[in-house]
C-alpha cells in the first residue's frame, strides 16, 4: 500500500459508519453476541458512491466489513451495473449483498425496479445478485397521506413477497416513525405488521426511528415475535433526539440485543441518514478492535 493510499484510507476510517459503531459493540456484554458479520447499509456513503464506486466499495471491503445492504436499484441495474457485473465486484471484494432497498412506486408509475414496477425483474435481478431479502425501504409523503392508502399495501406487500417467495427472497418493509403516527384513530403500522401475512413479509425494524416514534423496540418484539430479521442500528442525541454517534445515544441497545432472538434477528446493519461526527474524532484504534473482536463474528 502506497503513502497516497494510506492518507485516502485514513480519512475513509474516520467517516465510516463502522468507526461510528465502534463505541457501541465495545460496551455490550460478552453473551450479547452478533448473530452474524456487522453489515453496512451502503446509503450510509452515498456521496462517496456517486463519485467512486469501486474505489468505495474497495475500501468498505478493506475496514473488514462482509455484509452490506444495497439501495437505489433502478431500471435494472444497480449503481449503473448489471445484477452480474455487480455481483462479480462484490465477489472479488468478499461483500456479501445480503439485502436490499427499493422504492413502492405507487405514486411514481414510470420509475422502474419498485414494487408497482418491474418487481418481478428487480426480484430476479437481486437472486442473481445473491440477495436474500428485498425490502421496501420507504413510503413518500403522498403515499402516505390516508388509512386507506395503507391498507392497499396489505395486499401489494403481500404480492411482493409471494413474487420474492419463488425466487427463494424474503420481502421485507423498513420502518421510519411515520407509520406510527395515528391517522384517525388507525395506527398505520397495525396494517403494515398486522394484517399482512407474516411468512411472506417481514419486517427490518430500524432502532432509531422506532425509538423516535416514542415506542420500545422489545415490545414489538413481543407483539410480533420472529417479524424482525434485520436491523439498522443507529443512535439517538440524549438532548435534542438527532442522530448521534452510535454508543454514545440514549438508546438501549444492550437490552434490545438480548432480546435478538425474541425478534428473529439474522443480521444487522450500521446506517448513518447524517453523520454528525466531523473528520479526525472518529477512534481508529476502537474500529481495529471491533473488526478483529471474534465475539462478534
Amino acid at each position: 500500500m502506497d503513502y497516497n493510499e494510506k492518507i485516502s484510507r485514513k480519512s475513509f476510517l474516520k467517516a465510516s459508519a463502522f468507526a461510528l459503531a465502534a463505541p457501541m459493540f465495545s460496551k455490550l456484554n460478552l453473551d450479547v453476541k452478533a448473530p452474524s458479520p456487522i453489515g453496512l447499509q451502503l446509503y450510509t456513503l452515498r456521496n462517496e458512491i456517486s463519485k467512486d464506486l469501486l474505489g468505495t466499495l474497495k475500501k468498505v471491503s478493506a475496514i473488514g466489513y462482509k455484509e452490506v445492504e444495497l439501495y437505489g436499484y433502478s431500471d435494472g441495474k444497480f449503481f449503473g451495473k448489471t445484477a452480474k457485473e455487480m455481483k462479480k465486484i462484490l465477489g472479488d471484494l468478499g461483500l456479501n449483498p445480503v439485502s436490499g432497498h427499493y422504492g413502492a412506486g405507487v405514486e411514481n408509475k414510470t420509475a422502474k425496479g419498485t414494487l408497482s414496477n418491474g418487481w418481478q425483474k428487480a426480484v430476479d435481478d437481486a437472486a442473481e445478485l445473491g440477495q436474500k431479502y428485498v425490502n421496501c425501504a420507504y413510503l413518500t409523503e403522498s403515499e402516505r397521506k390516508t388509512i386507506d392508502q395503507y391498507k392497499s399495501y396489505v395486499d401489494l406487500f403481500n404480492k411482493s413477497g409471494e413474487v420474492a417467495k419463488k425466487a427463494g427472497l424474503q420481502f421485507g418493509y423498513h420502518n421510519h416513525d411515520f407509520e406510527f403516527k395515528k391517522i384517525g384513530s388507525e395506527l398505520p403500522y397495525d396494517y403494515i405488521a398486522g394484517k399482512t401475512d407474516p411468512k411472506l413479509v417481514k419486517l427490518e425494524l430500524d432502532l432509531y426511528w422506532i425509538v423516535k416514534a416514542g415506542l420500545d423496540p422489545v415490545a414489538l418484539f413481543k407483539k410480533y415475535p420472529g417479524r424482525f430479521p434485520l436491523w439498522h442500528v443507529k443512535d439517538m442525541d440524549k438532548k435534542d433526539g438527532s442522530f448521534a454517534e452510535v454508543g454514545t445515544g440514549s438508546i438501549d441497545f444492550a437490552k434490545i440485543f438480548a432480546n435478538r432472538k425474541l425478534a428473529g434477528l439474522t443480521h444487522f446493519f450500521v446506517e448513518q441518514d447524517v453523520a454528525k461526527v466531523p473528520p479526525g474524532a472518529s477512534d481508529r484504534n476502537k474500529l481495529q478492535e471491533c473488526s478483529e473482536d471474534e465475539s462478534l463474528a
